[in-house]
């Protein structure tokens, strides 16, 4: 029969239905009924594209005797990640600080009032060398608890008061300035991969904001090193199995050093931000007017946009928001569930499928007959091949006594047919289909960025309809909520209808406020603008630790947990105290209003080890890079729709300038609530010059005088700040 989690909006919490374990979701219900029952609480915590989740499941929790111990011990509550980050920030802290690791799935037991006193990942379910095994571990700690229940309460009690010490932060009295910028880029110089890209040793993660950092010191300092680092990075990956070579996106990390072999789960914010580190490093390797003419590294912009694709092809609602992600285990034709089973290929099914071309692909793809691919647990090959692309063109091309532009058209032809089988013959992983706040803000930013990079209007109409479905079923009179899911099917045949929930945290708040201030700059709609300040003060309102600075990533007031987390740490995305401060001061820049600047300047003070240890705050330090330089706006004054207006745009769009916000003065009546004036006060005296077209660069607090060409406007932007 299925248990309490069938009605749930989570799809992990639902894969878990059916499990014999009686679960219960996060929430006082829960916490009550241990205290009833005098037991202790077994938290799991998860996500539905989570490997090792599926590991632990299949395992324990659909077994029959795991499930009976595990009932009659605790009361079992199951969590998504995804869904109640702030639950998984506090007990992954918890996990780090006891055991020196965390990861998922996390393991704890709490005691009825939420205290922990053990923490643990994936446990198995015999005990396998050093590793006790659930069938062992539950009966000890129920004899334990029963025999000395204090003893683990003060435990816990310990434990909970060392981590509210260890996750508070402290303000640094000394303003940080270039000289952390600097040390921030050479910890990344010493980590870089030389040979293969990338920061550190297998696993390696993309880390995208270490690349939107990087393009930015490289943009202030004029060090080719460091741009040939970003670059070198987004290559390697491009061409490592890392990506997908059929259907676009990338999956999560590498459990290599040479980006070959990966884990194959696809996260959408993994997809956003490498989007947008593609996309600038295009920008910072030429840029505009054109491809052809003066375009930068053509493969870079092409993996933006295969991203993009892939992202508006398989993690899009037809209404327009973004799915969260796909999962890295799929069904094999023999029925059983496999990490990468649906990106892998044999030679064998290469030489059936491609006849004479296979000889092409298998080394184009860089496919061995014994498999390339590695199971990541026990690290024995398959048989199967991670494709990945091992040759350049041109030497393709004089292996195979061809030209590379017939090796292109080939390669082009080659992943048609394994996409469309790959599609046709294989069952998808599975999508997890809710709606997240805080990473469709980032997908919009994404978007937003290509629109004007590549001057492609699809981009731009995705992340409006985005936008629209976020602000229309996740904005309340009462606030942002983080979480909308679909109707869902339901045990008794009755359908759940479309649901919104969950109070927002910061992410959500800092995450969708710099997607629309980026879609404000690709459409120039003030309503954008307008939605973003509104979220940005309501933020403020809500998160704002007003003695110290920062921000608390739950709002004051909300569920009880053990403590309130102030979140510096950039990690596989961005943190929303990062994400804020860069908000502040782009909106303070695009309106004119010192205040938004101020307070976001204060972030930067207000976690002192940020200093110390400047390469784990990265996409801070891009919004430090924007506060110690010269930020500047570039205000067009012009009729939208004339050619002259449009030209200065683009020019201002594709320009890799990124500490600079672009605001379309329209001809608008004074006064006019509509217009863009009604927000940014200080353009309203910026006009057309003897009827053309103009454009204001202001730098360090003054206007350079109006320019009505691409060209002048060009050299204004590409000059040294």
């Amino acid at each position: 029969m299925p248990n309490r989690l069938a009605t749930a909006s989570s799809p992990y919490l639902r894969q878990h239905a059916d499990n014999p374990v009686d679960w219960h979701p996060w929430g006082d219900a829960a916490f009550a009924l241990a205290h009833q029952q005098r037991k202790p609480v077994f938290l799991s915590i998860g996500y539905a594209t989570c490997h090792w989740c599926h590991v632990m499941a299949h395992e324990s929790f659909e077994d029959d005797e795991v499930a009976a111990l595990l009932n009659d011990a605790f009361v079992c509550v199951k969590v998504d990640r995804e869904e109640r980050p702030d639950v998984d920030q506090v007990y992954m802290a918890v996990c780090q600080a006891m055991t020196g690791h965390g990861g998922w799935p996390l393991t704890l037991l709490l005691t009825p009032e939420r205290q922990p006193f053990f923490a643990a990942t994936y446990i198995p379910k015999r005990t396998r060398g050093q590793r006790l095994g659930l069938l062992d571990w539950v009966p000890r700690v129920r004899a334990l608890w029963q025999q000395a229940p204090e003893r683990a309460r003060s435990a816990a009690a310990e434990i909970t008061a060392q981590v509210r010490a260890a996750l508070q932060t402290t303000a640094s009295d000394t303003p940080l300035d270039v000289r952390v910028l600097d040390r921030a880029a050479e910890q990344l110089a010493q980590r870089f991969d030389p040979a293969f890209g990338g920061f550190g040793a297998a696993p390696k993660f993309p880390t995208p904001h270490h690349l939107l950092f990087l393009l930015r010191h490289w943009k202030r300092t004029g060090d080719a090193d460091t741009l040939q680092r970003v670059t070198h990075t987004l290559r390697a990956m491009r061409h490592g199995g890392i990506h997908d070579h059929l259907g676009g996106g990338f999956h999560r990390y590498s459990t290599d050093r040479q980006w070959l072999l990966p884990h194959f789960e696809k996260m959408l914010y993994d997809q956003a931000l490498l989007a947008m580190a593609y996309t600038e490093a295009w920008q910072a390797t030429g840029g505009p007017p054109t491809r052809e003419s003066e375009g930068g590294d053509r493969l870079l912009r092409e993996t933006a946009e295969a991203i993009l694709a892939y992202v508006l092809r398989d993690l899009t609602h037809p209404r327009g928001a973004f799915y969260s992600a796909e999962d890295a285990d799929s069904e094999r034709p023999d029925g059983h569930m496999e990490e990468g089973a649906f990106y892998v290929w044999t030679d064998a099914e290469l030489d059936a499928l491609l006849g004479g071309e296979a000889a092409l692909a298998k080394v184009a793809f860089g496919t061995e007959p014994a498999g390339n691919f590695e199971d990541e647990a026990t690290h024995q090959k398959t048989g199967a091949n991670v494709l990945h692309t091992a040759r350049a063109f041109d030497t393709l091309a004089a292996d195979f006594e061809t030209t590379a532009d017939d090796i292109a058209r080939r390669l082009e032809a080659i992943r048609a047919t394994l996409l469309v089988h790959r599609n046709a013959t294989r069952k998808r992983p599975l999508r997890d289909e809710k709606v997240l706040t805080d990473w469709n803000g980032l997908m919009i930013a994404a978007l937003a960025r290509a629109a004007r990079a590549f001057a492609e209007p699809a981009y731009t109409e995705a992340a409006a309809r985005a936008a629209d479905f976020v602000l229309t079923e996740l904005r309340t009179a009462d606030g942002l909520l983080h979480r909308w899911h679909d109707a869902i099917p339901l045990p008794d045949g009755t359908t759940a209808p479309p649901e919104a929930g969950i109070a927002a945290h910061l992410d959500d708040y800092a995450f969708l406020v710099f997607g629309l201030t980026d879609l404000y700059q690709a459409t120039f709609d003030p309503r954008w603008l307008r939605a973003a300040l509104d979220l940005h003060a309501e933020m403020e309102a809500r998160f704002a630790d007003a003695e110290h600075g920062g921000y608390f990533f739950t709002a004051a007031g909300s569920e009880h947990l053990i403590t309130r987390v102030k979140e510096f740490y950039d990690g596989a995305a961005p943190s929303g105290n990062s994400v804020a401060m860069l908000n502040g001061l782009r909106l303070a820049r695009l309106t004119g209003r010192t205040d938004l600047e101020a307070t976001a300047a204060r972030v930067a003070q207000a976690h002192a080890d940020i200093a110390q240890a400047p390469i784990a705050h990265t996409f801070l330090m891009c919004a430090l890079d924007w506060l110690t330089g010269d930020a500047r706006e570039v205000v067009i004054a012009g009729d939208p729709g004339a050619a002259d207006t449009q030209a200065l745009v683009r020019v201002a769009a594709q320009t890799f300038a990124p500490n600079t916000v672009t605001v379309l003065r329209e001809l608008r009546p004074a006064g006019d609530a509509a217009a863009v004036t009604s927000l940014a006060p200080y353009a309203e005296a910026m006009a057309p010059v003897e009827g053309r077209a103009a454009a204001y660069v202001c730098e360090a607090f003054a206007c350079q005088a109006p320019v009505t060409t691409p060209e002048a406007l060009r050299a204004s932007l590409r000059a040294s700040s």
